[in-house]
């Protein structure tokens, strides 16, 4: 599983003229699916999104998490995470989740945040989504449950 993190003070999803899903102060992710990614990795990742100390305190120092802060979390699906680049010039996806068990982990992930108390907005899986963000820092981070970065 492969995310980026974006520390936003808003953040929204359009899918054709219709907003699915905003927030304010909090965290955008673009979450792609490996093949391979079961709960272990929904766990994983979510625990430590949730739980990354990204926010600033009262002295400006980054010492508080997403909970701490009282953030909510965007979601947007993005297989193109898993685009790999490293030969010719088209990217290859052979590493991303066919769409069927992408989209039941897609939304797995999204349950296990709920569960979490972190108020939560999605994307629509499959759609082509326009995503507007406002970053706030900037904070952008990568993760892979693999730990390949």
């Amino acid at each position: 599983m492969r995310a980026v993190i974006q520390r936003v003070n808003s953040a929204s999803v359009t899918v054709d003229s219709e907003k699915t899903g905003e927030i304010g102060a909090g965290l955008l992710v673009l979450l792609g699916i490996h093949k391979d990614d079961g709960e272990a990795e929904i766990t994983w990742m979510v625990d430590k999104i949730i739980n990354l100390r990204i926010f600033e305190d009262n002295d400006g120092k980054m010492n508080r998490s997403l909970i701490d802060s009282c953030g909510a979390m965007l979601v947007v699906s993005q297989f193109t995470l898993y685009g790999d680049c490293r030969k010719g010039r088209r990217p290859g996806y052979s590493s991303a989740a066919l769409p069927e068990k992408a989209k039941t982990q897609y939304l797995k992930f999204i349950e296990t945040v709920r569960q979490r108390n972190i108020v939560t907005a999605s994307g629509k899986f499959q759609a082509h989504m326009a995503v507007e963000l406002v970053n706030d820092g900037p904070v952008t981070l990568l993760l892979d449950s693999n730990k390949l970065f």
